[in-house]
């Protein structure tokens, strides 16, 4: 077994590990086991020597008598020697089991604080979703009383869609967040977008069999608002989108009658990678720590690698905990924090997550 490094200044002993303490314990216990059974073998061949020459003395008779006190002193000397060791070898192993499951208390602590840190990374990273996506939500119920928007479903020409286009691409040019902006009438049919000239196939389109569109027009009044789970939009060339919507209501009213719907295309794609790629890891962490957002059934909707989003289920293990570590069967960390929501915003049962891999050897 090679020798484990050990700091020999201040500034390194900032590198000493719990994994150090048991490796530096089992190496000690076996250079003492290694140099007991020399010892032992030294005293066993002393042994064998003073018995033989007790024997000789014993052939010699007299003349072989004060050689025979020495060979007897020698055989007790030994005897000591083997007491001795055998004490020797029974502390240092009980120190040495004592310094092995010191270490392994520690490595355990340690690994609870590393675990209570990263839930709270996960936690950090899902309350930054949850305030964004409160802000989406006053967004479309805000922008939804609009007087362009909503005179564009009250009486519905050519002119007023232009118009309520024309506003929805102001809206768009200081909200760099989205994607389009689309208004649906009672139908189900988008009469107007802020971009169709970047995405021509949008006008026309036909969402009443959306859910964010029907629950929208169901909505009891203009605080109500209908949000989608991460999908691709093929209008918006398959971009994934959170849509929220609101319905647009008889005078701009409350408690107007829903006349058609607003739905709004966050970019989640870009939006949510600067999120799980901005949790701050450290330097020694971060290769080896995968940052995550899941929905509510566990699927990846966003990862600090790009892999697996829409394709990857991860199988959570929260014992109906909501914010917590645990180490899965590959002696992986799995923290995870379970959306607190935001003001108004309930959230969608989404999951900040981290997956950090060992250290490679630890």
């Amino acid at each position: 077994m090679a020798a484990a490094a050990i700091p020999d200044n201040d500034d390194q002993d900032q590198s000493v590990s719990p994994a150090l303490i048991v490796d530096l314990a089992a190496e000690v216990s076996q250079t003492v086991a290694t140099r007991v059974a020399a010892i032992q073998d030294i005293t066993n061949r002393t042994r064998i020597l003073a018995l033989n020459a007790l024997i000789e003395a014993a052939r010699a008779g007299e003349a072989g008598r004060g050689f025979s006190v020495v060979a007897g002193e020698v055989k007790e000397v030994s005897s000591t020697i083997e007491q001795v060791t055998r004490e020797l070898q029974a502390d240092l192993d009980g120190k040495i089991a004592a310094l092995d499951r010191f270490g392994t208390r520690i490595a355990r602590m340690v690994d609870r604080d590393r675990g209570t840190r990263l839930a709270d990374l996960a936690l950090n990273g899902i309350e930054i979703i949850d305030r964004n996506l409160y802000e989406r939500t006053c967004d479309v119920r805000w922008w939804a009383t609009d007087s362009a928007v909503v005179d564009a479903v009250a009486e519905p020409s050519p002119e007023r869609c232009r118009h309520a286009a024309g506003r929805l691409g102001v809206i768009l040019d200081a909200y760099t967040v989205y994607l389009d902006l689309w208004i649906a009438d009672a139908k189900g049919r988008v009469i107007a977008a802020g971009r169709s000239q970047r995405y021509p196939g949008v006008i026309g389109t036909d969402v009443s069999g959306e859910a964010w569109f029907r629950q929208a027009m169901s909505s009891a009044s203009g605080d109500d608002y209908a949000v989608a789970d991460i999908a691709p939009c093929p209008q918006l060339g398959q971009a994934l989108v959170a849509t929220y919507a609101a319905a647009i209501r008889d005078g701009a009213q409350k408690r107007g009658r829903p006349l058609g719907v607003l739905g709004i295309h966050f970019d989640w794609g870009p939006q949510a990678e600067t999120v799980v790629k901005g949790v701050r890891l450290a330097p020694d962490e971060a290769a080896r720590t995968r940052v995550l957002l899941l929905d509510a059934q566990h699927k990846v909707i966003a990862a600090s690698d790009g892999r697996g989003i829409l394709t990857e289920r991860l199988p959570l293990k929260t014992q109906g905990k909501s914010h917590g570590a645990y180490q899965d069967d590959q002696g992986r960390t799995i923290a995870f924090a379970a959306t607190p929501g935001y003001e108004t915003y309930r959230g969608l049962g989404w999951y900040g997550c981290l997956v950090q891999a060992p250290v490679a050897g630890g």
